[in-house]
C-alpha cells in the first residue's frame, strides 16, 4: 500500500501543468542521533507564484514534496516556503505539515509529523541554484514522545 501512495504522489507531483520548480536534496536524516541516522532522498515541488499568496513577511509559495531513507522511513509533505534574495545568494524557509511512515528507520512518536526547514543557495543563471539545507521534524508534542530528527542536506533547485 505504500508503494502504491507514493507512486501516486509521484505522478502526481511530477505533473508539471502547474509545477513551477523542482528540488532534489539527499542528507542525513537526524545526523546526530548515532544509532538511527540515514541517508536519504528528498524531491520537492514548488508551484509558481501565480498560486502565491502576499503576506507581510513575503509571497507565500506552495510546496509539496517526499523524502525517502535508506531505512525505508517515509514522509509525503505539502506546506509553504518563502523565497529571500540578495544579489545571488537565496534564504528560503519552509514549513510543511505531512505523515511520516517510520519503516526499519527512527521512531518519531507519531504519523503526523512538521516539517521546518531553511534553505541557503547560491543562485547561478536565472533558473537554477545550490544549497545546503537543514531541517528539524518533529510532531509537536501530539505523540507520547516526540523524539524529532535534525537533518542536513545538499539541495539543487532549478525553476522550469
Amino acid at each position: 500500500m505504500k508503494k502504491l501512495f507514493l507512486s501516486g504522489l509521484f505522478v502526481l507531483l511530477t505533473s508539471s501543468a502547474f509545477a513551477k520548480g523542482l528540488a532534489l536534496s539527499t542528507g542525513v536524516l537526524d545526523y546526530s542521533d548515532d544509532k538511527k541516522k540515514a541517508g536519504f532522498l528528498e524531491g520537492t515541488y514548488s508551484f509558481g507564484e501565480d498560486k502565491a499568496f502576499e503576506t507581510s513577511i513575503g509571497k507565500l509559495v506552495p510546496i509539496t514534496g517526499a523524502m525517502l531513507t535508506g531505512d525505508n522511513a517515509s514522509m509525503v509533505y505539502a506546506g509553504y516556503k518563502i523565497d529571500y534574495k540578495i544579489g545571488n545568494f537565496l534564504i528560503s524557509p519552509s514549513f510543511t505539515p505531512g505523515y511520516y511512515d517510520e519503516g526499519d528507520g527512527k521512531d518519531l512518536g507519531h504519523n503526523i509529523e512538521f516539517k521546518s526547514q531553511i534553505n541557503l543557495g547560491w543562485n547561478f543563471g536565472d533558473k537554477s541554484n545550490f544549497g545546503l539545507s537543514y531541517s528539524h521534524i518533529s510532531n509537536a508534542s501530539i505523540g507520547d514522545k516526540n523524539p524529532g530528527a535534525n537533518n542536513i542536506a545538499f539541495t539543487f533547485y532549478t525553476q522550469y
